[in-house]
């Protein structure tokens, strides 16, 4: 049978089912299967593999890594897609559809059940670009046993997921990203192969989990509340924006100056300038300044 992945079959599988686009969804079906065998061979996948599929949509990604994995899951939240995906899936004995919100989902729980038996679980998905930063936190901070993700995403976020220090993109997600994996560009997706079009270009990012964070912090909250802060205006020094992350901050300006020369940091850097390391020095030094509460 022909990819569900065209334009053709596509629209054949929309008709016959009478389905219409939700935008609020963030609905965007793959029509172009060279790209989806581009992605598949990037993640290298096979029998031993357990793959999570996040918003499958009809299938077109699905169904190809159905062709290569052990087992695909497949989380769709959007109750009109089930019966949908019973049709075009229905050949793969391999393929579990869970009608949930991912984010509301025991993930770990499934894993443990579905997939225990496998040698990696690894997450490929298309994700919806309202959600996308969301969804990979949710995995990442709840510590979900996942092993690699390649994941297709609006081309700005990825940028910024996978950004450097000293880079436009680089900013407070990329800190977040860069604690738990190791992450990287895989190739660059034309808004063309969708249906329908989105308005921006798409790319897709590879993000293979560290076996342990990339720097060591207790608390890890108070860690991220750090990274974040320096980020609230990206013009303003750090030492202005720590101004307003702290309670009374102009009051406690002194050793806020103290903290950051403690911890190795020119206060009139900008927070794209310091690395993950910078960050954890800032963190460590902390808690030598207990009057520095955040706000």
């Amino acid at each position: 049978m022909k990819d569900i992945a065209t334009a053709s079959r596509t629209k054949e599988i929309l008709q016959k089912h009478g389905f219409t686009f939700k935008k609020s969804l963030g609905q965007n079906f793959l029509i172009d299967a060279n790209v989806i065998h581009k992605v598949l061979d990037k993640a290298e996948i096979n029998e031993d593999t357990a793959v999570i599929e996040v918003g499958p949509g009809i299938g077109s990604l699905t169904e190809q890594i159905a062709k290569r994995a052990g087992k695909v899951v497949a989380y769709e939240i959007d109750q009109r897609l089930i019966p949908v995906l019973n049709d075009t899936l229905g050949p793969y004995d391999n393929v579990t559809i869970i009608n949930e919100d991912i984010l509301k989902a025991d993930v770990r729980g499934m894993i443990g059940e579905e997939m225990a038996s496998y040698k990696e679980v690894v997450v490929i998905a298309n994700l919806p670009y309202y959600i996308t930063t969301p969804i990979l936190m949710n995995f990442l901070m709840k510590n979900v046993p996942i092993d690699r993700y390649y994941v297709m995403m609006q081309k700005e976020v990825g940028e910024r997921i996978s950004a450097v220090p000293g880079t436009k993109a680089y900013g407070s997600l990329s800190i977040a990203i860069d604690y738990y994996t190791d992450a990287k560009t895989v190739q660059n997706v034309p808004k063309a192969v969708f249906m329908p079009a989105p308005n921006v270009d798409s790319i897709i990012v590879e993000m293979k989990t560290r076996e342990e964070p990339k720097v060591a912090v207790e608390d890890e909250e108070k860690f991220f509340r750090l990274t974040r802060g320096a980020f609230v205006q990206r013009r303003k020094t750090i030492l202005n924006n720590y101004l307003s992350l702290f309670e009374n901050g102009k009051k406690h300006k002194p050793e806020i100056n103290e903290l950051l020369d403690d911890a190795g940091i020119d206060p009139v850097r900008r927070g794209e300038s310091l690395s993950i390391e910078d960050f954890a020095a800032i963190y460590r030094k902390l808690e030598n300044f207990p009057n520095l509460k955040f706000v």
